[in-house]
């Protein structure tokens, strides 16, 4: 084992991310999720003689985005080339891509592992037109063709061989994942293919500063399984320079059921694809006013938003990546707390974000979890939450109540005023003195060696006497009150 910690793990990325467009990258054919196979094709995607492409601004719209949330330089001046490659699942023959002019030059991904907060260099980011769907076990002799995806509008995010580790890998997927949804460029569903990952990798003795013989592992679908497939294929390298093994540059894929890698072929170079200028496609140039009008659409992103919750929020770090992990729950929260009608100085400026967040990561969150549902599909809107939260900061419904039984009423009822719910259930709290009083006594009265006991020192018993008030009151005393009620009474 001494043998293999002499060496370091080197990892480039290569992840695919499928735009959210409406339609394909050359022409009008739907790119939907779902439909059955060949139904979203046209004379375009199946290629027939004749027939011309034609550039999909929104395309190219997001992936200025996507470069300029990474820092990346945007190239003005682009064209496309044709990458002539066989693909059996695309009708031309070969696929439309960015060669010398990626349309992104540059740029890094900031990540956060347990080795610390670093940068992740970019080389590029291009456009280029994703292949078809090869089915091979759909028919028992032939392989079936779906050409739905053919021509679905991509961006490659191309890492410098910066990474070191499997877990820095995983960190770099996740935060490329985060970022495209951010910006509402792609939905980074890797389970449907709409983001999927490739990872170069090679292994060489600490210290060495040539890079080893690469091997690239294709189409990983999971942010684990980019740890997984890199941390076998690591140590299988490892294993074989220890040996005195030749390293053989291929391409290979991932077994998820058995966490094992396997060879498909050997890899091409870049000059196998033979690169030349689409001569059907126009070169395209980007001025300034488009590129300026992009710059201005980019919403504020999680660092910035953690900045703004810890410091104008006042909200633990912890509170506030959580709350900013995914944008729209991150929308949802400042909509809840805008929502608040301005309050007396010193109650934060009219917001309560410490209350907000507090319901967004407990019943909010548990209630997503256990109904697999996003934020999006929460039926409160963010005034709701806002008066319930309201009921519980004005004293009128107890927490442990509002969550426990006035939360799924009103989840259940999301037109209903949250307080009509609470009067309609019997759950306001009573704070009035004057109605509490005759109660507080008529339990110490009942009590009364109970309440001489308290008064020799048996300090304990006061949550009794809650308790009894609390049962006579059918749970609507305020505990509160009730208690300084009784504290009065039983000191004086």
């Amino acid at each position: 084992m001494s043998g293999l910690n002499s060496y370091e793990v080197v990892i480039g990325l290569e992840v695919h991310a499928q735009l959210l467009t409406q339609s394909k990258l050359f022409c009008g054919d739907s790119i939907a999720f779902g439909a059955e196979p060949n139904t979203q094709v046209s004379p375009i995607t199946l290629a027939h003689p004749g027939t011309l492409p034609k550039m999909n601004k929104k395309a190219i719209e997001f992936a200025v985005k996507m470069g300029l949330a990474c820092g990346s330089e945007i190239e003005r001046k682009n064209y496309f080339a044709r990458k002539n490659y066989f693909y059996p699942d695309l009708p031309k023959g070969y696929q439309i891509s960015q060669h010398t002019t990626p349309i992104c030059k540059g740029g890094n991904i900031r990540i956060k592992t347990t080795e610390g907060e670093r940068g992740i260099r970019l080389n590029r980011i291009h456009l280029e037109e994703d292949a078809g769907k090869s089915i091979h076990d759909a028919d028992a002799e032939n392989t079936c063709i779906d050409y739905n995806r053919a021509g679905t509008p991509l961006i490659e995010i191309v890492s410098e061989p910066d990474i070191r580790s499997a877990e820095e890998a995983f960190a770099c997927v996740s935060e490329i994942r985060k970022l495209v949804r951010y910006l509402g460029i792609c939905d980074g569903n890797m389970e449907e293919g709409s983001l999927r990952c490739d990872a170069n990798i090679s292994v060489r003795k600490k210290g060495d500063t040539k890079l080893g013989t690469k091997v690239e592992i294709k189409n990983l679908n999971s942010t684990r399984n980019v740890k997984r497939a890199i941390e076998f294929e690591a140590g299988r390298l490892m294993d074989l320079l220890e040996k005195g093994e030749p390293v053989v540059q291929q391409t290979r894929s991932f077994d998820a059921d058995t966490g094992t890698t396997f060879a498909t072929r050997d890899k091409e170079d870049a000059d196998d694809y033979r690169y030349f200028a689409d001569p059907d496609l126009t070169p395209f140039h980007l001025d300034n006013e488009f590129i300026e009008t992009i710059r201005h659409s980019i919403p504020v992103l999680q660092n910035e938003r953690i900045k703004k919750y810890v410091e104008q929020f006042h909200l633990s770090g912890y509170d506030a990546q959580v709350l900013t992990d995914e944008k729209d729950l991150s929308d949802y929260f400042e909509k809840v707390i805008a929502s608040f009608s301005p309050s007396p100085a010193g109650e934060g400026g009219g917001m309560r974000p410490k209350a907000a967040s507090n319901w967004l990561l407990g019943p909010v969150k548990s209630w997503l979890n256990e109904n697999s549902k996003e934020i999006t599909g929460f039926p409160l809107a963010p005034e709701q939450l806002m008066k319930l939260i309201l009921l519980v900061d004005e004293g009128k419904v107890s927490f442990s109540v509002a969550s426990a039984r006035l939360f799924p009423q009103i989840v259940s009822n999301p037109e209903k005023e949250p307080e009509e719910i609470a009067r309609e259930q019997n759950l306001i709290q009573q704070s009035d003195t004057a109605v509490l009083e005759p109660v507080i006594d008529k339990v110490l009265e009942k009590y009364a060696a109970k309440v001489t006991e308290y008064k020799k020192g048996k300090k304990g018993l006061l949550s009794l006497f809650v308790g009894e008030v609390m049962k006579q009151s059918k749970g609507q005393a305020d505990p509160k009150i009730t208690n300084e009620m009784l504290l009065k009474k039983l000191n004086s």
